[in-house]
């Protein structure tokens, strides 16, 4: 059995040396099997989490959905959680501030913070406002009078609305507003990756996303990175297989796929492997 505040305590200190891989699960299943196979901890993934949902990525889940799934996952595995939380379900500093407080009560062990808005485009908010928001939900977190990790997150290289020189002002003044983990997406090579690392003091977390994917944990880590996270990466293979198999079926009468299929055991069993009870403490 584990506890919430061993969970929390643990999740703080995967921080503070090393670099560790967070894997994505998007439902209950995908985080047993994550947990079974080795992951130190979890993290949701805002686009997996709304594919379940038949939606798209992108401002498409509500604050109450987003935080009765990350309560699920807390409960489903031994593993500390964070939540991929968007631009907090608010543009306003009390409402991020507000969903940083939810996020406490549902047990995560932190959360992250994006600065982009949740429309058409989802253009960048201004930097001052944006440092206001981040302000607003450290000290939420910091109220919470336990381990929290609040990553602040510069979207706009991602995005395509600025570029590294900004997200490089935007996390250093993120971490000046006190957040405990810095993140920019989709930085364009491993070298912007350890720029950013040499320019902060606080962990920065990296994405094995777009260019950065094509270098290993070693490599990350050797540029600076502190944590690396998945995104909906493996969601995204998981909609492939069934995008492949079923055009092959339907398409070509071809069940060949199937031989690449785990067996019903070994999902049994890793499953199994992968709860644990969890004491509310």
């Amino acid at each position: 059995m584990t506890s919430l505040a061993a969970h929390h305590q643990t999740f703080h200190d995967l921080h503070q040396s090393g670099c560790f891989v967070i894997p994505n699960p998007w439902d209950i299943g995908s985080a047993r099997m994550m947990a079974a196979l080795g992951a130190k901890a979890l993290a949701t993934t805002s686009a997996g989490f709304a594919f379940t949902l038949g939606r798209g990525d992108g401002g498409t889940v509500t604050r109450d959905e987003a935080l009765a799934h990350a309560q699920a996952i807390v409960a489903a595995t031994p593993l500390p959680v964070s939540g991929d939380f968007e631009n907090g379900f608010a543009d306003n500093p009390d409402g991020v501030a507000e969903t940083v407080r939810l996020a406490g009560e549902v047990g995560l062990s932190g959360c992250s913070i994006e600065d982009t808005s949740m429309v058409d485009g989802k253009p960048a908010y201004d930097f001052d406002f944006a440092v206001d928001r981040i302000r607003a939900a450290v000290s939420a977190a910091r109220s919470l009078g336990r381990p929290f990790v609040l990553c602040a997150r510069a979207d706009g290289v991602m995005i395509g609305t600025y570029g590294v020189d900004e997200a490089l002002r935007r996390l250093k003044a993120f971490e000046a507003a006190g957040a405990d983990l810095l993140y920019a997406p989709v930085l364009p090579d491993l070298s912007s990756l350890a720029r950013i690392c040499a320019s902060v003091t606080k962990p920065v977390n990296a994405l094995a996303a777009g260019p950065l994917a094509a270098h290993s944990v070693a490599e990350m880590a050797g540029a600076g990175a502190r944590r690396i996270s998945v995104g909906s990466q493996v969601a995204r293979l998981a909609h492939r297989a069934i995008h492949d198999s079923v055009r092959a079926m339907l398409d070509e009468g071809s069940f060949a796929s199937f031989a690449n299929a785990m067996s019903g055991g070994k999902v049994d069993a890793l499953l199994k492997a992968g709860a644990d009870p969890l004491i509310e403490t």
